[in-house]
């Protein structure tokens, strides 16, 4: 429910701003700009044609342009940076957090990126290096530097005093990083303990010293699994020498977890989750062109199988009108079983250890869907044509495929992700190639043998 409403705030929104513009008056779109958090104007300019994105990219404040430019998609990203003129660019990104700055500093002209550079003092430039030497979509790549250390054999009081000379803490901050002289991570003491403890214990008696941290090396899809199952605002990140580089918020997490989903979605349809939805029509349709030439081959195997038995459907036109139910029965069993295992490997519940189990449990759940629909549908067309042997033949073909699909959709995901191709991209079209090619093969096999 809270979602629904979340998505009809955004729409209402959206109309709100969009009638403002086509009305002339620019005060009021002015106005609704200006209430907006970074990442709602974000989700705005995404939503927005490229003309009026343009026009209302200009209305928003320069001091958050550098903030929205980090929410917004690559490709609307890249064309709006298009549009700046270099000053502009260069103020909009020059007061950004260095994990956000690091987010768009590839995009940015090497002129701007250069003042950038010149600009921050040393210890700036080296934290921006440290997180630009990660990849985007690791923990180091994620990661702020952001983080206030203390040290393991100082009092509580003195640890009070020092945070106090902090005008404010960073943002999301639930527990300080104890290091030694060297930055090794020692621990962590928690804001909670920190308040509650005699202030002249020590931070060594008090830490969690047990406290985990995460590699910067750990991919994205780990690092929001690991605050998933541990309920978690923040982790250190460390490097292989336990040397502190900096920490990773929830809010960072989350963002991750939206992407990933976004990029599922998308992949199973072969498009990009950076895409800009107002984008070129050429480019467009390129991209796309590729995808359904892929599964144009698809069916062309399918519509190849077919023709194997043409004589059959001609002496038995029944045969084409019940093709169809074969194949997606077959098609929507399969598709239940490839997203449950898809979904297992996303969340790193399926292993060698258990690979076989779910392969039994889905061939079993396979064969006794198979079994039900296939009486069903057996009855319906022995009634439909008044042919027993029909009726028999489908209900037949219907078991084979179903079996087949459901094993296909264990088997082609966890195929793609040991070959590293991801199994959202193109486990459906191989799937819908597997239900196809067998159900077609197996019902029209069946009448020629049957039959002829």
């Amino acid at each position: 429910m809270s979602e629904q409403i979340t998505e009809d705030r955004a729409l209402s929104r959206l109309e709100d701003i969009n009638t403002a513009l086509q009305s002339g008056t620019m005060n009021l779109a002015q106005q609704m700009i200006t209430t907006l958090h970074p990442a709602e104007l974000s989700n705005l300019l995404e939503s927005l044609p490229r003309a009026k994105r343009y026009f209302v990219w200009q209305l928003i404040d320069q001091d958050i342009q550098g903030e929205v430019l980090s929410h917004v998609n690559d490709e609307v990203r890249s064309n709006l940076i298009d549009v700046m003129e270099e000053d502009e660019l260069l103020a909009a990104t020059m007061d950004m957090d260095m994990d956000d700055l690091a987010d768009v500093f590839d995009d940015l002209p090497e002129v701007v990126t250069s003042e950038l550079l010149t600009s921050m003092d040393i210890q700036d430039r080296q934290r921006l290096e440290s997180i630009l030497s990660y990849p985007e979509d690791s923990a180091g790549g994620l990661m702020n530097i952001d983080i206030i250390t203390v040290r393991e054999d100082v009092t509580i009081d003195v640890v009070l005093r020092y945070l106090r000379l902090h005008r404010e803490l960073p943002a999301l901050t639930d527990s300080l990083s104890v290091v030694n002289r060297n930055d090794n991570l020692m621990g962590t003491l928690p804001l909670t303990v920190l308040l509650t403890s005699d202030p002249a214990s020590f931070v060594k008696d008090v830490m969690s010293s047990g406290s985990q941290a995460l590699l910067a090396s750990t991919p994205d899809e780990e690092v929001a699994q690991y605050f998933e199952q541990h309920d978690l605002v923040s982790v250190p990140v460390v490097d292989e020498t336990n040397q502190l580089l900096g920490r990773i918020t929830i809010d960072d997490v989350v963002d991750v977890i939206r992407d990933e989903a976004d990029q599922d979605l998308m992949r199973m349809a072969g498009l990009d989750e950076e895409d800009d939805i107002f984008g070129p029509i050429i480019p467009s349709a390129y991209k796309r062109a590729i995808w359904l030439g892929i599964n144009l081959m698809t069916a062309l195997l399918a519509s190849w199988v077919i023709g194997w038995f043409e004589a059959t459907i001609d002496k038995i036109v029944a045969l084409a009108v019940l093709m169809p139910i074969v194949a997606s029965m077959g098609g929507i069993a399969g598709s239940q079983t490839l997203t449950l295992v898809i979904r297992s490997i996303a969340l790193g519940q399926l292993g060698q250890s258990n690979t076989r189990m779910l392969l039994i449990k889905e061939v079993s759940v396979g064969a006794l869907n198979g079994l039900l629909w296939a009486i069903v549908v057996a009855v319906i067309a022995w009634l439909w044509f008044d042919n027993q042997s029909i009726g028999m033949i489908i209900a037949a073909a219907l078991i084979i495929n179903l079996l087949f699909a459901t094993l296909a959709g264990v088997v082609i995901p966890l195929f793609l992700k040991r070959i590293g191709i991801d199994p959202a991209l193109a486990g459906s079209v191989l799937l819908t190639t597997v239900t196809d090619v067998i159900g077609f093969m197996a019902f029209l096999g069946l009448a020629t043998w049957w039959l002829i």
